[in-house]
């Protein structure tokens, strides 16, 4: 069954305990940033541009120190996602997508233990409304990095038009705001038969600063990259 995905709401801080400004008991995802080799994508900040060239990163890379842009929730986050970096559950198929990154705060300083909540459509189009399939949140390592193992997600038919492929996050660092954003897909994406490129196009909700870094697909699987870069003070 299909759903009338996106509407205009906003963040309510009370919907879930999503502040955890002590983050006691909190485990951190020892997970590494994955390299991403590119000829088909397009970085968008400097760190992204080094791994698509295959170059090493600095701890602290220079930055713009500007915030990633936000973006509307939507209707359809769900509180009390599990903690796990694989979201990917028995009955999902689709593209594979291994997608990693580093949260950074505005003076370029990696965030340990940022809180990262991922929710997204499936490969019909589809979210899990009564489960928590392609939904989970976990915390970044002691280098500000994470990893997410997921699908690319198919485009869909909501209230705002048809909406091109993207990931929904919730970015924190601990007791800091919550950043609401959505992550897309590079023009050239192959999957599911789509026109990634027209529906990049007619997608008004859509922020090309927020578009994923992808390498080529190698045995129908995508390596991406997505840095954050979040306020740690209200």
């Amino acid at each position: 069954m299909r759903h009338d995905h996106d509407a205009g709401g906003g963040h309510t801080s009370s919907r879930r305990t999503f502040i955890r400004a002590s983050s006691m008991g909190m485990t951190a995802a020892a997970l590494a940033a994955a390299g991403a080799a590119s000829a088909a994508a397009h970085p968008t900040t400097a760190v992204q541009q080094a791994r698509a060239q295959g170059r090493p990163l600095a701890v602290t890379p220079a930055c713009d120190g500007h915030e990633t842009p936000a973006a509307t929730e939507g209707p359809l986050f769900k509180p009390e996602s599990p903690e796990r970096g694989n979201v990917v559950t028995p009955g999902i198929s689709g593209v594979r997508l291994d997608l990693s990154g580093v949260v950074y705060d505005t003076a370029c300083a990696p965030v340990t233990g940022a809180l990262i909540e991922f929710w997204q459509c499936d490969q019909n189009g589809d979210y899990d409304t009564s489960g928590f399939a392609l939904r989970g949140h976990q915390y970044t390592d002691n280098r500000g990095a994470f990893r997410l193992q997921t699908i690319i997600p198919r485009d869909y038919w909501g209230r705002w038009g048809n909406r091109a492929p993207h990931i929904h996050t919730q970015v924190q660092a601990p007791g800091g705001p919550v950043l609401i954003t959505q992550l897309y897909f590079p023009d050239g994406t192959q999957a599911y038969g789509r026109n990634f490129a027209a529906l990049n196009a007619q997608d008004r909700l859509r922020n090309s600063a927020c578009t994923i870094t992808l390498s080529a697909p190698q045995d129908g699987r995508y390596t991406g990259a997505f840095d954050f870069v979040i306020k740690t003070t209200v």
